[in-house]
């Protein structure tokens, strides 16, 4: 493995072009390896590979997919202390978390989708005809930086366990652990050509990917912004976009809640991961009488985080994955105080004795409401926005005034309470009292966070196509 090198065809080639690109260190601005970035006709390399590899990986058997899947996860479980370094190097994420969160994360949806494999149904007879699911074809994905195994694993799993081949582009900000990756499924025996990467930016490889008339489906993480420009480059071939994007959760603690665990759990849930995740619950929403209360402890959870270098292990708080973020959180942290948010705690400026590295205070604003900028846009940092509201009519009506639909979480003493206000929010996923998440369930939002499900059974038949068979 040569992280200049791309995998294409099952091997590691070179670039038909040379272009290289310094991966930076987060926590301490260095750059620590380079990267080449690569072109169309690099592209078009992996996509002629692919396609190859479909005309058999396409008719493959289930039970050939499901003993490939098997030595996928046989080789991922070698280099999981390699996976989480290279996470915890080229995005910041604590070295614990890495190895706890990211990686564990990547393994389950390997998991996960062999469940739905093994007992999954892809024949049914309706009305005098064969209906049948078959591979999608050639698949592009477009993963991001701030889970980057996650995001790969929750996408390759499926393509592959139904009979898809892709081609996959990591972000260009953390893609050590993407090749690492792409060498897991090399030492397992993937076909040449089922699975191929290549690295770039969204401008030369992204949008590459998104017209090329031999991919026949993109899925795409990363923000709004982008997903559209690749929706609208992948128009022109009619393929198929599936699309997880922005979010600007809504937390809303009703008041029979116990607010002491409720603010606590919420607000290390928004810090979790630098704050750089797309369902993080950064609007935290709470009676008008009660704001002082949460603010108060919401500033304790703040306080209770180790900020520092992602290799301590003691460390539950790391930097911003780069530097384009690290300033746009600045920039947001600035803002909120000038339309007249209250801080209660962080602010701009590196937590002391942090002089390097992109590291940003844990911070909590109180009074904030929709109309400010903290409170409708997506800052992708560990800043949580405190809202006040008057009845649960209106903290409905708040949750709900956003662009965004992906997540939404819920408290209340009763459990019918919070699941009747869980029914009225538009949003693709509401954890009630502080319930986690299922790799079986669907992920994905509403809105302009997005269309298409990821994770489990329905993340597995959006790489699916239905024929009816007559006769």
């Amino acid at each position: 493995m040569n992280p200049l090198q791309f995998y294409i065809d099952g091997a590691w080639t070179d670039p038909i072009q040379a272009r290289e690109f310094d991966v930076v260190d987060p926590a301490d601005e260095t750059a620590f390896t380079r990267i080449s970035l690569g072109s169309a006709a690099d592209v078009d390399r992996a996509v002629a590979a692919a396609r190859r590899a479909f005309e058999s990986y396409g008719r493959s058997s289930r039970q050939q997919r499901l003993e490939l899947l098997a030595a996928i996860l046989a080789s991922y479980e070698k280099r999981q202390d390699e996976l989480a370094q290279a996470i915890s190097r080229e995005m910041g994420a604590p070295i614990t978390l890495a190895r706890r969160a990211h990686v564990a994360a990547g393994r389950s949806h390997f998991e996960q989708t062999m469940k739905v494999l093994e007992a999954y149904d892809f024949d049914e007879p309706i009305d005098g005809a064969l209906v049948t699911r078959e591979p999608v074809g050639v698949c592009g994905l477009i993963t991001p930086w701030n889970w980057p195994l996650n995001q790969i694993a929750c996408k390759v799993a499926p393509a592959l366990a139904a009979g898809c081949t892709v081609v996959l582009k990591p972000s260009e900000v953390a893609p050590l652990s993407a090749l690492v990756f792409a060498q897991v499924l090399h030492d397992a025996g993937v076909p040449a050509g089922v699975f191929n990467l290549v690295n770039g930016d969204g401008p030369s490889v992204g949008e590459a990917m998104a017209r090329h008339p031999g991919i026949d489906m993109m899925s795409f993480t990363g923000s709004t912004q982008a997903g559209v420009l690749v929706a609208q480059a992948a128009a022109a071939t009619v393929k198929r976009v599936t699309q997880e994007l922005g979010g600007k959760s809504p937390n809303i603690i009703l008041d029979d809640a116990d607010f002491e665990k409720a603010v606590g759990h919420g607000a290390r849930l928004c810090f979790n991961n630098s704050g750089q995740s797309c369902n993080a619950p950064t609007r935290m929403l709470v009676p008008a009488t009660r704001q002082a209360e949460a603010a108060e402890i919401a500033r304790r959870a703040a306080q209770s985080l180790v900020v520092g270098p992602p290799a301590d292990p003691a460390t539950t708080l790391g930097p911003v994955a780069n530097r384009r973020q690290f300033e746009k959180i600045q920039g947001y942290l600035e803002r909120g105080t000038a339309e007249g948010a209250t801080l209660v705690v962080g602010g701009p400026g590196r937590p002391p004795g942090l002089e390097r590295g992109y590291f940003v205070r844990p911070t909590v604003f109180a009074g904030v409401d929709n109309g400010m900028t903290i409170g409708r846009e997506e800052i992708f940092g560990p800043v949580l926005s405190i809202l006040p509201y008057g009845s649960e009519d209106e903290a409905v009506a708040i949750a709900n005034d956003t662009e965004y639909g992906l997540a939404a979480y819920v408290t209340s003493g009763s459990r019918e309470r919070a699941m009747n206000v869980a029914r009225r929010i538009r949003s693709g996923t509401v954890h009630i009292n502080g319930a986690p998440a299922s790799r079986a369930a669907p992920f994905g939002g509403m809105k302009r966070s997005g269309n298409g499900r990821e994770w489990g059974r329905f993340g597995f038949e959006e790489f699916l196509e239905i024929k009816a068979i007559f006769g």
